[in-house]
């Protein structure tokens, strides 16, 4: 697998490390050689497929995966699954840092869904299932724990379309930028709104964690 040059991987490993000290996460070299590998797959196959915006590598860092890595305290029970993965964020970030967690990736889009499977090979990654299908027409007899999603949906209609996917007591992890006050109110149940800090990003990140209220 073709990676990133070695000042610039070096680079790269350093910021991480550094986000990862200031955010209290603690992964193994193993791991964060796994998620840098993951941008330069990601940077390879932007190059021909729109995947996620463009930006700077340093950014992507920040955007990317420590952005995805900041759900790993609100993550619930042993199945999560990430509905509108797009390209893998933020459920293959979380798969490389708790791999004893089983991951369900799901994206209406083949080209997204080809991009993780390609991922999930390149970087032997086992714990993953990559699913093409709309959150609303996919099923699964187990249930999910958490629900996670990364700038998807309005949390209110999120919820209604992926409700049938989460276990009786599981709850939804949705992470946000600001919050409007009617979306918020929306929600219409108890939830946590809970701001968290990410190295690199000087904008507003908010985790809303809603549990199922369903009988």
């Amino acid at each position: 697998m073709a990676g990133f040059p070695v000042a610039q991987q070096d680079h790269l490993l350093e910021l991480l490390h550094q986000g990862l000290d200031q955010m209290g996460l603690s992964l193994n070299a193993h791991q964060c050689d796994a998620l840098i590998n993951y941008l330069a797959l990601l940077v390879e196959w932007n190059q021909r497929m729109n995947l996620t915006g463009h930006d700077s590598l340093e950014r992507m860092v920040s955007y990317h995966l420590l952005d995805s890595l900041s759900l790993i305290p609100y993550l619930k029970g042993k199945r999560i699954i990430d509905v509108g993965t797009g390209a893998g964020l933020p459920g293959i970030p979380l798969a490389i840092a708790v791999p004893d967690l089983s991951f369900c990736l799901l994206d209406s889009r083949q080209k997204r869904i080809q991009f993780v499977r390609h991922v999930c090979w390149q970087l032997d990654i086992e714990s993953v299932k990559a699913v093409e299908s709309r959150m609303e027409s996919f099923s699964d007899q187990a249930g999910f724990d958490t629900i996670v999603a990364r700038a998807v949906a309005e949390a209110s209609s999120l919820m209604k379309d992926s409700r049938h996917l989460l276990v009786s007591d599981g709850q939804w992890a949705l992470m946000k930028g600001s919050l409007p006050p009617e979306e918020q109110e929306s929600i219409g149940q108890a939830h946590q709104v809970i701001r968290v800090s990410v190295p690199g990003i000087d904008h507003v990140r908010q985790i809303v964690v809603i549990p199922n209220s369903a009988p």
